[in-house]
């Protein structure tokens, strides 16, 4: 490959097993405009719960987040079931909420105090989630242990004010962490069969009621904080601007669309805040990119523009299922969602998630080994980006499957790109001004392998389920 050319052709991980680009016939084609500046690489590659370890080795993988460049991890579901009656959860906070909300003896933050320092130890802010753990036994009828509403919604408020000065202001022997997102509930739309929701048994109207009691009363105590909610189940079944089903869905499904039209009228019509609305999708990436731009729509509809409400894609996970954990498919897919977060209306996202543990939502890290799977590397390719700062114009020719954003900084700069298909990929792309440095690419073969400009071949294609990052110095 000849920089001196100012074209980069992606040559393929084959072979030299390198993803790199060079010109080649019927190549796919990327556009990169470095002259033009298109707004931040956005905190698109946070993370839900971090990963933890039993006794004293709790947070020894901690430094995966920091060298990842983690921005946010969101504290959800943070221990398992119930939060192991010691973690993030209000009733674990507050224990007995009858007790006086105002008397620092009745709250328990040591252990969670814990987490959120070894957090911020690492460079990570915590996105704290006010409620509770989802409890997935509903589904096979057991009574519900924390998921009903709280009994008195004005008071629950104002113990979470006091969470919120134990951690922001130093209330109760507490900290002064950088805290910016408070996210009151999440999911309580999971299911319309009330005795089969996870989260809120109670009609969707009670969680209106119980917001527009909260979140008036939190941002009047901390305007210069951000609350939102609610963790909305999604839009799958969303299409266009209004509510119309899509190929596909549930009646389940309708009803998560149903329950944000609501929602969105209720705080509209009583001039609520919603500093962020946050929203889900476990979809397979170009779907779930449809989702997000119907959220978009959808709230641009009620009046809350991106100016005034962030959009939040706090979980989202593709191809899930435990066959894929640790595959280059899932990585790709990975790969290829934070490439498009980072090019659409999202403010902020959290992948769900990065604990270190058995099941289908655990794609980050190998709780057999302690070591990062191969998508985690995806989260590093996109760090390269955020450590620049400045996103250029990038796009593709349409080739299905290819996604790629970019990003510069002074004489640096830097493109990720992914391939989320079958086949093999070459692509062009011209490099006016720049040359290649080296490259960093994951496939089913290498993960996170590093090729230097000189070792890089003359041609072939990016293979499949494949994502690489480009470094580039201005020549």
């Amino acid at each position: 490959m000849k920089n001196s050319k100012s074209t980069l052709g992606l040559a393929g991980l084959m072979g030299l097993a390198v993803s790199v680009f060079t010109l080649v016939a019927s190549a796919a084609e990327i556009r990169v405009d470095f002259n033009s500046v298109v707004g931040p690489v956005k905190p698109v590659n946070g993370v839900g719960q971090p990963p933890m370890l039993g006794g004293p080795a709790h947070f020894r993988m901690m430094h995966y987040l920091k060298e990842a460049g983690i921005p946010y991890s969101r504290l959800h579901d943070v221990g398992g079931w119930l939060g192991q009656g010691l973690w993030v959860d209000i009733p674990n906070l507050f224990p007995d909420f009858d007790a006086d909300e105002t008397d620092p003896k009745n709250y328990r933050f040591d252990i969670t105090d814990e987490l959120l320092k070894a957090l911020v130890a690492n460079g990570v802010e915590p996105y704290f989630r006010l409620g509770i753990t989802i409890e997935n036994f509903a589904e096979q009828g057991f009574a519900p242990r924390r998921s009903q509403p709280p009994k008195d919604f004005a008071k629950w408020g104002r113990i979470c004010e006091h969470v919120i000065r134990h951690y922001t202001e130093g209330w109760a022997e507490g900290h002064r962490m950088k805290i910016t997102y408070w996210e009151i509930w999440n999911e309580p739309d999971n299911n319309p069969d009330l005795s089969r929701n996870p989260m809120f048994r109670a009609p969707f109207s009670e969680y209106i009621r119980f917001y527009g009691t909260v979140a008036p009363y939190l941002k009047a105590k901390f305007p210069h904080l951000k609350i939102g909610g609610y963790g909305s189940c999604g839009y799958y079944a969303g299409v266009g601007s209004g509510h119309v089903a899509a190929a596909h869905s549930s009646p389940r499904m309708e009803y998560f669309v149903t329950c944000s039209h609501e929602f969105l009228k209720a705080v509209k019509a009583n001039g609520w805040p919603l500093d962020f609305f946050s929203f889900h999708s476990y979809s397979a990436p170009e779907e779930a990119l449809r989702q997000i731009r119907f959220a978009d729509e959808h709230l641009n509809e009620y009046g809350f523009t991106a100016d005034r409400t962030e959009r939040h894609f706090n979980e989202w996970l593709p191809y899930v299922h435990h066959d894929n954990l640790g595959t280059a498919k899932q990585a790709s897919g990975i790969a290829t969602e934070l490439i498009e977060l980072q090019n659409g209306p999202c403010a902020v996202a959290c992948i769900y998630d990065a604990r270190c543990g058995l099941g289908n939502y655990s794609p980050l890290f190998n709780p057999m080994t302690y070591k990062p799977h191969r998508a985690y590397y995806a989260f590093r390719a996109f760090n390269e980006l955020r450590k620049l700062g400045q996103a250029v114009k990038a796009t593709t020719d349409g080739t299905k499957g290819l996604s790629v954003c970019a990003a510069k900084k002074g004489n640096a700069a830097a493109i990720f790109c992914a391939n989320d298909t079958d086949q093999p990929m070459p692509i062009s792309c011209k490099l006016d001004g720049y040359s290649v440095v080296s490259v960093r690419y994951t496939d089913g073969e290498k993960t996170d392998a590093v090729v230097s400009a000189n070792d890089i071949p003359a041609d072939a294609a990016l293979p499949p389920r494949s994502f690489a990052v480009v470094l580039l110095k201005a020549k």
